[in-house]
This record gives structure tokens, C-alpha cells and sequence, in this order.
């Protein structure tokens, strides 16, 4: 009962970082109806410029925040610059640019700070969390953080203007640009947040892997895997799917005899193919219907 205790407490801490890239997976999604496949370099990206930072000498949390601020403003820079060209382009022409993307951020981060493996400090320590030994400061940290987002994009979503404006633009574009909204400044706002998300999640799981210009492309997918599991339309589903996909992976490695780290991304795309399969939509999502 303690290891499946542990195994649940360690699965949920390693779901906040799914979720919060499943987030920005989200954020992405509902602004421009693609999957942005560079999501997790745009965050190793985020996690690099923070290093750098504390390598001047800039505090934790000053280089925290200015991360933030420089990764919302990157995300609206690559929408503007890439992407708002390709607005009316075919979609497989979007596949391109992400991968392009990719291939051109992972490569710069490299060029710059080259390949080698660095150290990257946890802002929570790695004490147990209140003395106990199944979850540490550090896990209960990524899961506070996890569920203060979500409540803070709730609140946004919900009650502020602009966070109307960016709803009404996802949901019915047509209608919002009838009603004076500027709908490719809504997309470019979604990017800009959802580039700043997936920074928390690198600057959250840095400690854990590490950091390198390869860190996040197995927690892209299952950040992919926790936003179809939860839907991609809900920003509550894919944090509800994130703790899912950590508990499984984690249950999964410790309970089926063979499957251990090697199976766990194939377990994550299996999962993605069950769901798409049985729920499309997510356990969360909803149903498009389009008149045509």
C-alpha cells in the first residue's frame, strides 16, 4: 500500500509538469487549431535564458519573472513574424513551420549554450515536503504551481475583458471581428501566453532532468498525450489529463512486469491513439459541429 501510495503521490507530481505543457499545448490549439509540435523547445529555450541569467548573477525569481515576460513577448514575435503569413495556408504548410521551428530552436540553443548537461537549481529545494518522505519540496512545489495556474487562467478566462475577447476569438472568430474585436491580436496574446506556460513547465522540470537542448521532447509528448486525454478545448481537461498521464506512466512502470522507462513514451502514444479512438474529443472536450 506504501509503494502504490508513493507511486500515485510521485505520478501526481510528475502530472504537474505534463499539465502545464498540456496547457500551452491547449493555449496554442485553441488560438490557431494546430498543435504547435515546437512547444517543449520554446520552452527549453525559456529554461536556457533563465540559466544564463543566474549565471550573471540575476536572483531566482528576478530571472523567473523576466523569463516570463521575454518568453510572452518571443511568442508573439514567432505569430507575427511565421505564422500570421501562414494563417490561410494549407495545414500541412503549419506542419512545416513547426517543424521548421523545431529544428531551428533546438539548433540555435545548442549553437549558443552547446549540448552539455547543466544543473539548474530547484526554487523549492529537494527537503521532504513537511517531513515526510513520499513527496518532496521540490514535487509539492510543481504541483502548487500547477494548480495556481490553472486558478489564475480560470479567473482570466472568466472575468477580464481581454480574456473574453481571447474566448469569443477561439470560439467564434466571425463573430467576434463583427463585434470590434481584433481576433489576430487575440491568436497572437494566446501565443504570447502560451509560450510563457510552457517556460514554467521548463523552468519546473529543469531540476529534474536537467538541462539540454533535448530536455523536453519526451515531455512534449506527453504533454500531447495529457491535452487529448483531457481535451484539447479545455484548459481544465488538460491539467486533469497531465495528473492522469504522470499516475499511469508511474503505475505502469512499477506494475507491469518489462515495463519500464524504455516503455513509457510508447505508453504515452498508445494512450494518445486509445483516446482518439474511443473519445476524440477528450474527457473534457466538446464536440465541434460545423455546418458546411
Amino acid at each position: 500500500m506504501e509503494l502504490l501510495t508513493n507511486q500515485i503521490l510521485a505520478g501526481i507530481a510528475t502530472g504537474a509538469i505534463y499539465a502545464c505543457m498540456a496547457l500551452a499545448v491547449v493555449m496554442i490549439y485553441q488560438a490557431i487549431d494546430h498543435l504547435n509540435f515546437a512547444q517543449g523547445e520554446m520552452a527549453m529555450f525559456s529554461t536556457f535564458m533563465a540559466w544564463q541569467m543566474m549565471q550573471w548573477g540575476v536572483p531566482y525569481w528576478a530571472a523567473f519573472v523576466l523569463t516570463l515576460i521575454l518568453s510572452f513577448i518571443g511568442g508573439i514575435a514567432i505569430e507575427r513574424l511565421l505564422f500570421k503569413p501562414l494563417a490561410k495556408a494549407p495545414i500541412l504548410t503549419n506542419v512545416a513551420g513547426f517543424i521548421a521551428l523545431f529544428a531551428i530552436v533546438n539548433s540555435v540553443a545548442g549553437l549558443i549554450w552547446d549540448f552539455t548537461i547543466k544543473q539548474f537549481p530547484s526554487p523549492f529545494g529537494s527537503a521532504p515536503f513537511l517531513g515526510s518522505q513520499l513527496i518532496s519540496t521540490h514535487q509539492a512545489g510543481m504541483i502548487g504551481v500547477t494548480i495556481g495556474l490553472l486558478v489564475l487562467l480560470f479567473l482570466f478566462f472568466r472575468f477580464t475583458r481581454i480574456g473574453l475577447a481571447m474566448r469569443a476569438a477561439a470560439t467564434l472568430p466571425e463573430s467576434a471581428r463583427l463585434v470590434g474585436i481584433n481576433t489576430s491580436w487575440m491568436i497572437a496574446l494566446g501565443w504570447g501566453m502560451a509560450s510563457a506556460i510552457g517556460a514554467i513547465a521548463g523552468l519546473l522540470i529543469a531540476p529534474v532532468v536537467f538541462l539540454e537542448p533535448n530536455m523536453m521532447g519526451g515531455v512534449l509528448i506527453y504533454g500531447f498525450a495529457a491535452a487529448v486525454l483531457g481535451g484539447l478545448s479545455s484548459p481544465l481537461g488538460a491539467v486533469v489529463g497531465g495528473f492522469l498521464v504522470g499516475i499511469f506512466e508511474n503505475l505502469v512502470g512499477t506494475y507491469i512486469p518489462g515495463a519500464g522507462n524504455e516503455l513509457k513514451l510508447p505508453i504515452a502514444l498508445a494512450l494518445i491513439v486509445i483516446v482518439l479512438v474511443v473519445k476524440p474529443s477528450g474527457l473534457f472536450g466538446h464536440t465541434v459541429i460545423k455546418r458546411v
